[in-house]
């Protein structure tokens, strides 16, 4: 479910549909967690908008640090930084799946617990994809699809927190703390901390829904 074009990147404006913002998030931290960015989205980067349309709004602050990240690096520069971190010979020295975080092992109970939320919402596994399900990239595509989908009977509300709850909110920020935490995480960094605060936002969000 992953995209290979994100689309223009930026803050919303006013008129914009919040919810519309949100889908994009998703779908462009899909795209940098899933590898390092190509030409066309450093293209992007270049002249992404970094100035909220409140100053101080929640989130402009990491926002511009991660423009900044990627307006610093080269296309090489991020792609080998991509692969000391997620890739390599042998184990990674980061694992960008939930199973792992969640329970220590990759291809666990997790994974199954995944795939059974998938097949609820009707969602399968693209069968040219290399990733697993819990892939961090596919999780936040699922938010996306979920956000901005056709179908009203799941792309709505309450199918967002049920997912978020069960599959985002539990294991990501662990993820990002051990990017953060990496000698050799640079453009990452910034991408962890964003993602790290807009789970954050996410998180205070669903909470209100339920109080």
């Amino acid at each position: 479910m992953t995209s290979s074009n994100p689309g223009t990147i930026g803050f919303a404006s006013p008129d914009d549909s919040e919810e519309l913002a949100r889908a994009e998030l998703y779908g462009l931290l899909a795209r940098l967690w899933l590898g390092a960015p190509d030409a066309e989205l450093m293209a992007q980067f270049r002249v992404a908008v970094t100035q909220a349309p409140q100053p101080g709004a929640l989130l402009e602050a990491p926002w511009q640090d991660l423009v900044g990240a990627l307006r610093e690096t080269t296309e090489a520069e991020a792609a080998d930084e991509y692969e000391a971190l997620f890739l390599g010979m042998g184990k990674p020295e980061v694992l960008l799946y939930a199973s792992y975080h969640l329970s220590g092992f990759l291809h666990d109970q997790p994974l199954a617990t995944l795939r059974e939320d998938l097949l609820r919402l009707g969602l399968t596994r693209q069968e040219d994809r290399f990733e697993t399900e819990d892939h961090l990239a596919y999780v936040f595509e699922v938010m996306r699809y979920l956000i901005a989908g056709d179908d009203a009977a799941v792309c709505n509300l309450e199918q967002q927190r049920r997912f978020f709850r069960a599959q985002v909110q539990p294991w990501v920020d662990t993820l990002c703390e051990a990017v953060l935490a990496h000698p050799r995480a640079r453009t990452w960094r910034a991408v962890a901390e964003f993602t790290r605060q807009f789970i954050q936002v996410e998180t205070q969000g669903f909470d209100l829904l339920e109080t």
